[in-house]
């Protein structure tokens, strides 16, 4: 079975991504208690155990079943590509409460492991529910993705600078040649394996793309209005987001381009931002910034700007001097 989104011609001139802080925080929340979720993130658990306590999360956790209906209201799609936290919590503490209703009623209707009395509550007052998953959704940032968001950040804007090159080398399908194995362009259609089957059409709206760290090893697809139409995947290199990055030999390239510069060429395998590159490598970014600054004028760096991040990659010619 598959879910199937028909694209139009509209549509193709509105596919867009970005990333979202408020998503990673409710995706983190579910790799808490979904083993599927949790080869990849073993170190990341370790640091967040017993930070936030589990009756705490119950309301939240309620809204979060593996399987069947999420709130939708939970994630309302980012109005833009790189939007902060606070504007994100914002939007959601301002969810029209008939809407939250709707949701929560679907979400909490049926046999669910959540407790009749547990549902009973939730459901009897949308807007103090509201303000208490919003209090609760702050609490997760704060504590388990805050201290860690430029490791999560870094890996998915790596992941948009490809992808954006791939949208503009070769349109939609090229984007989703090889973003998931559920996820496949036929017949100029979005079609998402899913045991949920369903066909709509994006009517003009367009198809938000956006990377994630923590919803691998699963691909999610919102389609219900009010809200835009997205496609949440996995971010690429996923495995590595807290691992210690394997540093090969840049000696005798640092005899030819001096040290500093030759790490960093070494280190761009993937995009990154002069941030990412100063973090990495425990320097200054204006420190960083000198150094690409000379790798770029000697042709072996390029720079893409997405959204209000600058990110760089090495050149044809940069990938040679690397090996």
């Amino acid at each position: 079975m598959a879910m199937e989104l028909v694209v139009g011609t509209d549509d193709l001139l509105r596919c867009r991504f970005a990333l979202s802080p408020l998503w990673e925080t409710l995706a983190a929340v579910r790799t808490l208690t979904d083993v599927r979720r949790q080869p990849y993130h073993l170190p990341w658990l370790r640091k967040v155990d017993g930070l936030v306590d589990a009756d705490y999360l119950a309301p939240l956790l309620a809204l979060l079943p593996r399987k069947g209906y999420t709130p939708d209201f939970l994630t309302p799609p980012p109005q833009g590509p790189l939007v902060e936290f606070h504007t994100e919590l914002a939007q959601l503490a301002a969810t029209d409460t008939d809407q939250v209703a709707i949701e929560l009623d679907r979400c909490l209707r049926g046999p669910r492991p959540v407790s009749p009395e547990l549902a009973a509550r939730l459901s009897a007052d949308p807007g103090k529910t509201l303000a208490e998953i919003t209090a609760i959704v702050r609490t997760c940032w704060e504590r388990l993705i805050k201290p860690h968001w430029p490791l999560v950040r870094d890996r998915l804007e790596a992941d948009i600078a490809v992808r954006a090159r791939h949208l503009a080398d070769g349109g939609l399908s090229k984007v989703l040649a090889d973003l998931n194995p559920q996820v496949r362009w036929t017949d100029n259609a979005v079609r998402v394996a899913t045991a949920y089957p369903l066909r709509r059409e994006l009517t003009g709206q367009g198809l938000l793309l956006m990377p994630s760290v923590f919803i691998w090893p699963v691909v999610t697809v919102v389609v219900e209005p009010p809200w835009q139409p997205t496609l949440i995947y996995p971010a690429r290199g996923v495995a590595e987001v807290w691992q210690a990055r394997p540093q090969r030999s840049a000696h005798a390239l640092g005899r030819l381009i001096g040290r500093t510069r030759a790490r960093i060429l070494v280190t761009l395998d993937a995009p990154a931002s002069t941030g990412a590159l100063a973090r990495t490598h425990g320097v200054s970014p204006a420190t960083v910034s000198d150094h690409l600054a000379a790798l770029r004028d000697a042709g072996l760096v390029t720079s893409r700007r997405v959204g209000r991040v600058v990110l760089y990659e090495r050149t044809a010619l940069g990938v040679t001097l690397t090996g």
